[in-house]
């Protein structure tokens, strides 16, 4: 069975406390990824120490929505001292390392503009410091005080008219151009950039199927859940030149989504699109590549929205290095598919080198046309898990020795392809895990042996990983912990960017 978070009942303390009480109050501007599918556009938490003794303190937490009503809740915060919550009330909190996370109660989640929802705990302390946390965030929104920009869907029912909207917003994903002048597209963390002039801007959308966040200079002020054919407006804005990122946070292999453009307020306008990157990663792998569930506080996470809402490619271990690389990105992975056997045997006529080579993944035969902008300097695949995580069961086509034979001679073929498209230039970094890492290093070894030196291991199964996603997949602490393990590792390669 898979851990679940335990809430334990308040209880009552014979000590009380003789330090004196510690009041903190702290607020929010903008909304990032999270569970809820409401985010809040503003708040204010008060944190107030009500008891400390040897070892042990209590605590109230009050935070209020100054955003848009919300019908659930999520405040998270990080303790700086090495505090621990031991029993909490009137929420569900969890705790991973100095992370915490706390979900509404069943009672307490609908929340109105200037409501309030309080819970309390009883934690542990270092008997030395016990500074109350400042980084608290309510659906996302790191919480300040004060409303930041305000937010609204329009549902249309067709697509406004413009331009080729690539010619006004740049991307480097895998997207095909529509008669329409739209683009078209299906894997995770697809990302479209713009500039605009004005007090607001509107994502146009059609999307019933994947999870978007919305960031205006830098923050995310939107996050959407399955759209359809919208435009979202993000308004209040100073008046003044913006940035705008859309970026697609959920897979969807049997659907597309089709961004429309960005469209200025009255008054306003749409800029230049912002410059390419000079450099450019791909990254190529399964469920562990694709951020799958990463938001998540459970393993178990049937009933805390399911994969899709816990799931945010923009957050995974290779959109976080690439942004602190300044380096534009794909990410080509797909969940539950192997080099040559897909997780637990399944549908075994295809692999993930079926899809690979299209654009839209639900498209049979369909082809990437490459705009010849596309030239990574760096290719980072991570494919073996799904192969051999599993047992082999009766019937299928496999014994260990020939599973592992595929395994080494299809990598080796999906190298050459790699190699023919990016050319001799461009390194590729095998990863490997616990389950396929011997595998993963064969290959690069006999890759070495034929002369490509510019085939490169990485071995990356950190023991400090956690793996508090969705179904034991990696966290947003393990991405974070990936991502600084693979920066450090390509600073140790030659690379001419």
């Amino acid at each position: 069975m898979l851990p679940i978070a335990k809430t334990v009942m308040r209880t009552a303390r014979s000590r009380l406390a003789v330090a004196a009480v510690v009041t903190t109050t702290v607020a929010a501007a903008a909304i990032t990824a999270t569970v809820p599918a409401q985010a809040a556009a503003g708040c204010r938490v008060t944190y107030k120490v009500t008891s400390q003794w040897s070892g042990g303190f209590g605590a109230d937490v009050s935070v209020a929505n100054l955003g848009d009503p919300i019908t659930s809740w999520r405040l998270t915060w990080s303790f700086t001292a090495g505090q621990t919550i031991n029993q909490h009330w009137n929420g569900k909190a969890t705790q991973s390392g100095a992370q915490v996370t706390v979900d509404n109660a069943n009672w307490n989640g609908a929340l109105g503009t200037g409501a309030s929802a309080g819970f309390g705990f009883n934690g542990s302390w270092n008997n030395s410091s016990n500074p109350a946390p400042t980084d608290f965030a309510l659906n996302g929104t790191t919480c300040t005080g004060s409303a930041g920009p305000t937010t609204t869907t329009t549902t249309t029912t067709s697509t406004p008219p413009g331009s080729d909207v690539l010619a006004r917003a740049h991307t480097a994903g895998r997207v095909v151009k529509t008669a329409e002048n739209t683009a078209q597209y299906t894997w995770p963390g697809v990302y479209f950039e713009g500039r605009f002039r004005g007090t607001g801007v509107g994502v146009v959308l059609n999307d019933a199927n994947s999870d978007y966040d919305i960031q205006v200079d830098g923050t995310t002020v939107a996050s959407l859940v399955t759209p359809g054919r919208t435009t979202h407006w993000i308004n209040n804005l100073t008046n003044a030149e913006h940035s705008v990122r859309l970026v697609k946070r959920s897979e969807s292999p049997w659907g597309a989504g089709e961004f429309g453009g960005f469209v200025a307020t009255t008054g306003g306008g749409i800029l230049t699109k912002p410059a390419a990157r000079t450099r450019q990663i791909e990254f190529i792998g399964d469920s562990l590549t694709a951020g799958y569930g990463n938001t998540s506080t459970t393993r178990d996470c049937s009933s805390n929205g399911g994969i899709n809402r816990n799931t945010n490619a923009n957050l995974s271990f290779g959109a976080l290095a690439s942004r602190s690389l300044d380096a534009d990105y794909q990410i080509n992975a797909q969940s539950g598919l192997g080099m040559v056997r897909n997780y637990n045997g399944g549908t075994p006529d295809v692999d993930f080198r079926t899809y690979y080579d299209r654009a839209l993944q639900h498209v049979p035969g369909d082809v990437w046309q490459n705009p010849g902008t596309w030239r990574p300097q760096l290719v980072v695949v991570g494919l073996g898990t799904n192969d051999f995580s599993t047992a082999i069961n009766p019937g299928e086509r496999w014994t260990p020795e020939t599973l592992l034979a595929a395994y080494k001679t299809a990598y080796q073929g999906f190298l050459d392809k790699l190699r023919a498209r990016y050319g001799p230039d461009t390194i590729i970094v095998v990863g490997g895990l616990n389950g396929f890492a011997q595998p993963a290093e064969q290959v690069v070894q006999d890759r070495n042996a034929q002369g490509d030196s510019r085939v490169r291991y990485w071995y990356y199964d950190d023991p400090s990983l956690d793996r508090l996603g969705c179904d034991w997949h990696f966290s947003l602490r393990d991405h974070r912990v990936i991502s600084g393990l693979l920066t450090d590792y390509i600073a140790t390669l030659p690379l001419t960017w």
